[in-house]
């Protein structure tokens, strides 16, 4: 193998096969030699795909990740981008940022992300981790280092709390096109169909959590179908589903018990949200030392990863009484 292959592959050239690239950092590694001071900066970037507004979740993602990098003697540098899912992925405009080395060594991929671009990544051989629970459609996960948080044990867990609450009318409420969603429905189906009860599902498609919950919720309501409790999939979602209950008159938790999903906005809701906590900066941090741990030893085996969630019992939901025997269309009128 010549000296100019192994100095392009030093240097990160992207004129290198992978084929290439992998033989020459084997033998570098079998010799003891460290081709990872290639990465001239020792900042990575985090991407925020898809997402017109770093979301209240993503920031605290953001945060660990962040800290992470600091506390190794690193820098994190946000990015957004915005790509379609049916763009090849040579098609794909991505910054010019993520093409040079020079500038950034590695990637934290969140937000809302397509198979596409991790097939891009891949091609430009730099180090990445993503955040799975976001990535939508077939992806080949076992080809990446990823983190995930629990989200269906933490949905099967407070869809039980609701149950041991006395609650059977039990609605779910969100956009299971996206996978957030439909994770969290899976686990929600499996603890309902665990306990003997019919699953209830009411959708919106819209481009803001709250009003997806808002006009899940008037849909479901208009139905007149018996309802004591909802399980928004996501905080902000639940705020929307406050709003409307709110509109035909119903209090929360006296008329309709509702629970959420992440723990971002839970508390500053009235009542305080009883919802699934998810730990963002846990996970922000493992993104970011996969991505470091890649960067040094770029052999190792794929890295995947799962943190925990935990419930949290707030003001939102209590017992039902034998006077409450679920709202029906009786009573519920628009207000």
């Amino acid at each position: 193998m010549s000296i100019a292959t192994v100095s392009r592959v030093a240097t990160g050239s992207s004129r290198v096969s992978l084929e290439v690239v992998q033989r020459v950092q084997k033998a570098a590694a079998d010799l003891g030699v460290n081709l990872n001071r290639r990465y001239k900066s020792r900042v990575i970037a985090f991407i925020l795909s898809n997402r017109e507004m770093l979301h209240p979740f993503h920031s605290h993602i953001l945060v660990g990740a962040e800290a992470c990098c600091s506390e190794n003697g690193w820098s994190a540098l946000f990015l957004r981008m915005v790509y379609s899912p049916s763009t090849r992925w040579r098609d794909l405009r991505i910054p010019r940022v993520l093409e040079q080395r020079k500038f950034v060594s590695g990637f934290i991929v969140a937000g809302t992300n397509y198979q596409n671009l991790l097939d891009r990544l891949e091609h430009e051989q730099v180090p990445f981790a993503v955040l799975g629970n976001n990535v939508m459609g077939e992806w080949s996960s076992r080809k990446n280092d990823v983190v995930w948080f629990d989200d269906i044990e933490g949905a099967i867990e407070i869809t039980r709390y609701l149950q041991s609450l006395g609650h059977r009318d039990i609605w779910f409420v969100g956009n299971t096109r996206l996978p957030w969603f439909a994770r969290r429905y899976r686990g929600y189906c499996q603890a309902m169909r665990e306990a003997g009860l019919e699953v209830h599902l009411s959708e919106a498609d819209s481009e803001t959590d709250p009003d997806l919950g808002y006009l899940a919720t008037k849909s479901l309501l208009a139905k007149k179908a018996p309802v004591t409790a909802i399980f928004a999939g996501g905080d902000l979602p639940a705020e929307g589903v406050y709003r409307a209950l709110r509109d035909y008159g119903l209090h929360i938790p006296e008329d309709v018990s509702v629970a959420g999903f992440d723990d971002v906005v839970a508390a500053l809701l009235h009542p305080p949200l009883s919802t699934v906590h998810v730990f963002g900066e846990q996970i922000g941090r493992k993104l970011a030392q996969m991505v470091l741990n890649r960067i040094e030893h770029p052999h190792l085996e794929f890295q995947h990863a799962i943190v925990p969630t935990r419930l949290v019992r707030r003001e939102s939901c209590l017992p039902l009484t034998g006077a409450r025997e679920g709202l029906t269309g009786a009573n519920l009128t628009a207000g």
